[in-house]
């Protein structure tokens, strides 16, 4: 007959083993035995120890080594990102270098919109022109004006009309000779040019006066010096080449238009043409 300490053992033998378990523990044993008596089987897997150190995963670790290593890893994510956010930083700051204006650049470029704006529209643009022929006429009425052919004498005479002009006015200067017919055709189309363009001062010299050579005085003339300012902008000789020994007025002026001597009329607003003054119609146009 079984006690009751028996039962109680009984029972809980049976509820926390099985008979299957308790083989296993058997075979278990069994097996550890066998290889103590017969030794490590050198077939068999070595198990090795991991190296801690090459680990880059997150430490679990609540040790003192698993935090440092922990904080180093913060440490060096935290600088890589200053490092990146500085180069992004660093490169904004040089696109916005470039492109941006300040407001008192956003101002200036307001007004300028603003006052092309203003040039397209036709009120604006009479208001303008008008203001500027205003303008071009009175400094149009401020230059000397002449009207003729002025006939000089000497060598000192020719310098005082160029040197003591009005540095805007232009100074045309006629070299001619007696003997040549192409020198009075040249002295007949001047001074109808001196009526049409008065403010151009238009003078003639004989080339014997200022002391020449016969070479000159022969081949060379009719002649044609241009100052302005005291300064010798152009000269042309032997116009019989260009011209022959007979020609009119439009010829000369169409010549000097096309090198600049004189203005193109075609270019001048009607409102000046209209308001010019009236040139003087006496000419010293003989020829000594």
């Amino acid at each position: 007959m079984a006690t009751l300490e028996d039962k109680l053992l009984g029972e809980k033998l049976e509820y926390y083993c099985s008979s299957s378990e308790s083989d296993g523990e058997h075979d278990s044993d069994a097996e550890f035995e066998s290889i103590n008596k017969s030794g490590p089987n050198p077939a068999s897997a070595v198990v090795e120890k991991p190296d801690i150190g090459r680990w880059e995963g997150i430490s679990t670790n609540t040790g003192p080594k698993g935090v440092i290593k922990d904080w180093q890893r913060y440490k060096q994510l935290e600088t890589e990102r200053r490092a990146e956010q500085d180069k992004e930083r660093l490169d904004l700051i040089k696109r916005l270098s470039l492109t941006c204006r300040s407001t008192l650049d956003d101002e200036k470029a307001k007004e300028e919109d603003e006052e092309i704006q203003k040039l397209l529209e036709d009120s604006f643009l009479e208001t303008y022109i008008q203001k500027r022929m205003e303008e071009m006429m009175i400094q149009s009425n401020s230059m000397p004006t002449f009207g003729k052919v002025i006939t000089l004498s000497s060598g000192s005479e020719f310098l005082d009309a160029i040197e003591k002009e009005d540095k805007n006015v232009t100074v045309v200067i006629h070299l001619y000779e007696e003997h040549s017919e192409a020198c009075r055709a040249m002295s007949g189309s001047l001074m109808c040019i001196a009526q049409e363009y008065p403010q151009v001062k238009i003078c003639q010299l004989r080339a014997s006066s200022v002391g020449v050579s016969p070479q000159f005085k022969s081949y060379g003339v009719p002649a044609i010096l241009v100052y302005k300012g005291g300064n010798l902008m152009a000269t042309f000789v032997s116009l019989t080449q260009e011209f022959g020994d007979d020609f009119f007025a439009n010829e000369v002026e169409g010549f000097l238009i096309e090198h600049g001597v004189l203005p193109d009329k075609s270019l001048v607003p009607e409102v000046i043409r209209r308001k010019a003054p009236e040139p003087e119609h006496d000419s010293d146009l003989d020829l000594d």
